[in-house]
């Protein structure tokens, strides 16, 4: 076994099992491309045991964040269909490490997109409110730029809303993040990059520079709107995007956890 698969056997079993492990980091120096090749490796044991490439996730993508974290790039992570969970479901918390939900914006890719190529909004078939589960596997929560990297970008879960056409602009919607009704986070879509049409340019970009394929259907995390909300057994998390609607799910801890 190499490196990057024992790396990438670690961080699933911690995800299956639901018990962190140590920062990579920690035992070795990582580079950002042997992380992404980690990520590679993680998704593809998923990919093994049943599950669909769904979609894309971009982190990073606050300012904030990214000055936070000492980086001047985005990152990308990997959606499967085992992480898709519909409007008003219910999350289990059982089923997580330590998850937090963040407000995003969602969109679905009409075509197909060719490497290489940079996207316009004629390539998007349909926008939805979502809110995304980050769940680290790591102790802590803490983690180095290649950790999360190689964690798939702490991607768990993502609720995605009601879809619509894409026909207004995007740029400074108000975005609210409650929880059992009670305002947890409010902020705007200018926090996704200024703009969240911008994910679409740095989506392709980066999904082509790790040879990750964006066909027709790929739906598109931009990135969080707010600050994440740590998730507690028998609370409703509600996340509303002004002029796109509000997606939501409630939490339920059917394993008992202590989390």
């Amino acid at each position: 076994m190499t490196v990057i698969d024992d790396f990438a056997a670690r961080l699933d079993e911690a995800a299956r099992t639901r018990t962190p492990c140590a920062q990579l980091s920690a035992e070795r120096d990582i580079s950002l491309e042997d992380a992404y090749a980690v990520q590679r490796a993680l998704v593809e044991l998923r990919l093994g045991r049943g599950e669909r490439d769904f979609g894309v996730k971009l982190g990073f993508t606050s300012r904030a964040k990214a000055v936070q974290m000492g980086v001047d790039d985005v990152i990308v992570g990997r959606l499967t269909s085992g992480m898709v969970f519909a409007d008003g479901d219910e999350l289990d918390l059982a089923a997580f490490v330590h998850p937090r939900a963040e407000p995003e914006v969602a969109f679905r890719l009409g075509r197909d997109i060719a490497e290489g190529e940079i996207p316009g909004t004629e390539a998007v078939e349909a926008v939805a409110p979502a809110i995304e589960v980050i769940d680290s596997r790591y102790r802590d929560f803490r983690f180095s730029l290649a950790d999360v990297v190689a964690d798939n970008t702490s991607a768990a879960a993502v609720v995605l809303g009601p879809w619509r056409r894409l026909d207004a602009d995007l740029g400074n919607r108000g975005v609210l993040l409650e929880v059992d009704g009670r305002l947890a986070g409010a902020g705007s879509t200018a926090a996704i990059l200024g703009d969240p049409l911008r994910a679409l340019t740095a989506a392709a970009r980066m999904a082509h520079q790790h040879g990750i394929p964006l066909p027709a259907g790929t739906v598109l995390l931009a990135g969080a709107a707010t600050a994440a909300v740590a998730l507690q057994a028998g609370t409703q998390v509600c996340a509303t995007v002004s002029g796109l609607g509000r997606a939501r799910f409630s939490v339920t801890d059917q394993g008992g956890s202590d989390d």
